[in-house]
């Protein structure tokens, strides 16, 4: 399966929300560490989605959304809402892919996206966290993230038991500004 890849920023819409959910819980089932315990309810993911589309609607973050068609199969939020301090700082957070699209570039195309939202609102360093426990470092390390340090025992697994946290940074350069 190759997708026709699609990616823009999502708004609070009811499918946009419906799609956003069933991502959730199926990455969430799926043992995806991304802040949330197995089993998630389709009403606990949608109730998260409706906050995260109303901090975008304020600004405070930009929810993006890969599509194949009709299908939502990637999404990635850059939160833009840092302290006063840290206007030049942005994170990287929920990266989620459907489990039957990861491996064919759909997270690396999400991720490339954020960093370019990124530069567009004024943010040259970008910081991000993945589970040390099957996350994400491989993506982030290729896309050039530098590994910054684990902390062990920081969050549950979605099934339970502890897993470590990877934290990543990346300056975004001139090239990509």
């Amino acid at each position: 399966m190759n997708p026709k890849l699609e990616i823009r920023p999502l708004a609070a819409a009811p499918e946009t929300r419906t799609q956003l959910a069933g991502m959730l819980v199926e990455t969430v089932a799926q043992g995806g560490s991304v802040g949330f315990m197995h089993p998630l309810t389709l009403e606990a993911a949608a109730a998260f989605w409706d906050g995260a589309l109303a901090a975008a609607s304020r600004g405070e973050r930009m929810i993006l959304g890969g599509w194949n068609g009709p299908q939502l199969i990637g999404t990635v939020t850059l939160i833009l809402n840092t302290p006063p301090n840290q206007p030049h700082r942005a994170e990287i957070a929920k990266m989620m892919t459907r489990p039957q699209w990861r491996g064919q570039g759909v997270a690396s195309a999400l991720l490339r996206e954020a960093e370019a939202l990124a530069v567009q609102n004024g943010r040259t360093m970008l910081v991000l966290d993945t589970a040390s426990d099957e996350g994400a470092a491989g993506l982030y390390e290729s896309a050039g993230y530098t590994f910054a340090g684990e902390l062990p025992d920081y969050a549950l697994k979605p099934h339970g038991g502890l897993t470590g946290t990877r934290l990543y940074w990346k300056r975004l350069e001139e090239s990509e500004r």
